[in-house]
């Protein structure tokens, strides 16, 4: 009696919910959860991520203008990894005034809404550091250098209400702005203001409160004729403190969004709980199973067996239930206005939907022509980590030696992150015709160690390793294939499952409507 029951709770576990509705008539309520949490969860994420992309125009439009208002002879285009650039010390010194001077009168000058920052009572102001090396002679036509190579670094601060008086005249025209260009490492910028973003009005939201830190960066350490500029704006959403917006529309649309949130984590505290629950189940089963075996065979299941029981379906289900719970309570907290976590936020709600939609795989591999690819999947990813582990050694060596060999010919060798994305993108053959063509031929020796270099990579690379790797995966398409012609191989569970041929549930099988077989 207890190896029947063992045997028919077995068969049932291993049964789709398909036929465990056939067996017992039991409703799959977790199919029917999972289906209305993709719907929800989606539907959710559109609307977070719509509201989200007011928020990044808005950081980004911001940008533009500051570097607009604050850089002299901005041309709307960055030149490379920096704004602009200048030549001359004249230009220098008009740069570093016309940011002071458009700062002073930003008020007016400004289309947006944008204010000083208000420390307590006081308000912050403009904050103009420089950073030199110490006192030093340095004569280049007699090749004669005599310097010291610590730094010393001095500020002053500039008030926005000491901007419109003499005070702030006499700091202008003090010694500090008379710079020694040769012994100069940069200039730095930097100042914090304050704007509202009122476009979130039109989406039927409330509004946000914006801290722009900004600063402008003269950088001369190479002291190679061209002092690069650079503008850097850190963004910072705030709660903002005291506001009012007229019209019931934005408080009605609120709490709509709230209670949609509310339903989401009800959802999904569901799922997790059913979830939960299975995993605990098939433990327990597992246990019942092991502990008979070994009573009535005298050995130990094997540990492919025993992961039979372990679903990963249900563990990714609960990994991506508890980020969409926390997500959820984040996105409350942020449409509410007491949180302003935009970037955890998405983090959490982008990875739960990718787990949600993935999950759906599960439900397609119910059927015979979904399944072999989710087999095959599963066969050949020990291969392909092993493989990619063995390519990616490769891959690391041509990285490091291009960086140290191109690096100071190609822009696109400059620094290890743009060589791996380099050659990432030769792999795939974008890119190719370009990536030859930029090197530069200063030196003959580089340049012919550049087409070694390059045209290896592509032969090694496209022609042996990346049909290596697709031959991996075809090898366990085909090996899935005669598996489903002549039998998978029989472990010790799936023989037990066989002697339990008279022990079952199905009854005769009727035409089953669609959402049953899913």
């Amino acid at each position: 009696l207890k190896e029947t029951a063992l045997k028919e709770d077995l068969k049932f576990y291993f049964m789709n919910p398909c036929e465990k509705y056939r067996a017992r008539r039991q409703i799959p309520w977790k199919l029917a959860l999972q289906i209305l949490k993709i719907l929800m969860v989606t539907t959710q994420l559109i609307f977070f991520g719509l509201s989200n992309q007011l928020v990044v125009s808005f950081k980004e439009e911001n940008t533009v203008a500051f570097k607009h208002l604050f850089l002299k002879g901005y041309s709307g285009v960055d030149e490379d990894d920096y704004s602009c650039s200048v030549y001359t010390q004249q230009d220098a010194y008009d740069s570093i005034f016309y940011a002071i001077n458009q700062y002073r009168q930003l008020k007016n000058i400004s289309l947006g809404t944008l204010g000083y920052e208000q420390d307590e009572n006081e308000e912050s102001g403009l904050k103009i550091c420089k950073q030199q090396y110490k006192k030093g002679t340095m004569l280049p036509s007699n090749d004669t250098l005599n310097i010291d190579v610590a730094t010393e670094t001095e500020c002053i601060l500039l008030k926005s209400k000491e901007l419109a008086n003499k005070k702030a005249e006499q700091k202008l025209n003090s010694s500090f702005f008379n710079l020694e260009f040769y012994r100069l490492i940069q200039v730095e910028i930097s100042f914090k203001l304050k704007g509202i973003a009122l476009q979130t009005i039109h989406a039927r939201e409330l509004p946000d409160c914006y801290a722009f830190q900004n600063t402008i960066t003269f950088n001369n350490r190479a002291h190679s004729g061209k002092i690069k500029i650079y503008f850097d704006s850190d963004t910072d959403i705030q709660e903002c403190k005291d506001w009012h917006v007229s019209g019931s529309i934005l408080q009605k649309n609120t709490q709509y969004v709230l209670v949609f949130d509310g339903f989401v984590i009800i959802s999904c505290l569901a799922s997790l709980i059913l979830c939960t629950r299975s995993i605990v189940l098939a433990l327990r089963l597992q246990k019942r199973f092991v502990t008979f075996f070994l009573e009535k065979y005298k050995r130990h299941v094997c540990n492919a067996d025993r992961l039979e029981f372990i679903n990963g379906w249900y563990v990714l289900v609960i990994i991506s239930d508890m980020m969409t719970i926390i997500g959820s309570i984040l996105k409350m907290e942020i449409k509410a206005k007491n949180l302003t976590s935009y970037d955890v936020c998405s983090i959490l709600l982008g990875t739960s939907t990718l787990f949600v939609w993935v999950g759906v795989i599960r439900y397609l591999g119910y059927f015979q022509t979904y399944n072999v690819l989710i087999l095959t999947m599963q066969a050949s990813l020990p291969k392909v980590l092993r493989f990619c582990c063995c390519a990616g050694m490769i891959y690391l060596g041509y990285t490091f030696c291009g960086w140290i060999v191109l690096g100071p010919y190609h822009e696109k060798f400059e620094d290890l992150n743009t060589v791996a994305e380099c050659l990432f993108s030769l792999v795939n053959g974008d890119d190719m015709f370009a990536t030859f063509a930029q090197i530069q031929q200063k030196s003959m020796l580089v340049w012919l160690f550049s087409r070694l270099y390059l045209y290896s990579f592509i032969s090694l690379f496209i022609y042996m390793i990346l049909s290596l790797f697709i031959a991996l995966i075809t090898d366990s398409y085909d090996t899935i294939k005669k598996y489903q012609q002549s039998g998978f191989p029989v472990t010790d569970l799936h023989e037990f499952l066989k002697e339990c041929g008279s022990v079952g549930y199905r009854k005769e099988q009727a035409s089953m409507p669609f959402i049953c077989c899913c």
